[in-house]
């Protein structure tokens, strides 16, 4: 199986050290953002990672946050495996992962139909964080009423 999930804890050195090089590797080298992208929550308990991982090297991750609403985050894919569905499959993990409650995300603005395939919405106006347009974007709890 390509698809791995772990809670920060149970995450082995080599693991946290690949997701984060990935991380570091998309969004500060290629996408030239300088950001503290050790913000002390990849090793909460709370915080769950999903990644797909064929091989030795990690090729897409995202991590879903405990909070009110949970949120998913840093969710990249490597520039060379991009366009085989690898950010669409990690969604749909998560999503499964978080149920049925409202959830939150900061999409790329062009990222944006991806999120919108899982139910996100956008909330308020795109913003710019380190020089790159973002939107919130929101995915309403979904009511144990529905389709009946």
């Amino acid at each position: 199986m390509t698809l791995h999930r772990a809670a920060g804890p149970d995450l082995t050195a080599a693991e946290l050290y690949a997701l984060l090089k990935l991380r570091v590797d998309v969004f500060v080298v290629e996408q030239e953002c300088a950001y503290p992208e050790l913000d002390g929550r990849d090793l909460a308990a709370d915080t769950v990672h999903f990644w797909w991982q064929p091989a030795d090297t990690p090729l897409a991750c995202l991590r879903v946050l405990a909070g009110e609403p949970p949120r998913i985050g840093r969710v990249c894919t490597a520039a060379d495996a991009r366009g085989q569905g690898l950010g669409a499959k990690l969604m749909a993990a998560a999503v499964e992962h978080l149920g049925d409650v409202e959830s939150e995300l900061s999409a790329q603005v062009q990222a944006q139909g991806l999120y919108a395939r899982f139910g996100y919405v956008p909330v308020g106006e795109p913003y710019d964080d380190d020089g790159i347009m973002h939107i919130t974007m929101r995915r309403p709890a979904v009511s144990a009423a529905r389709g009946r």
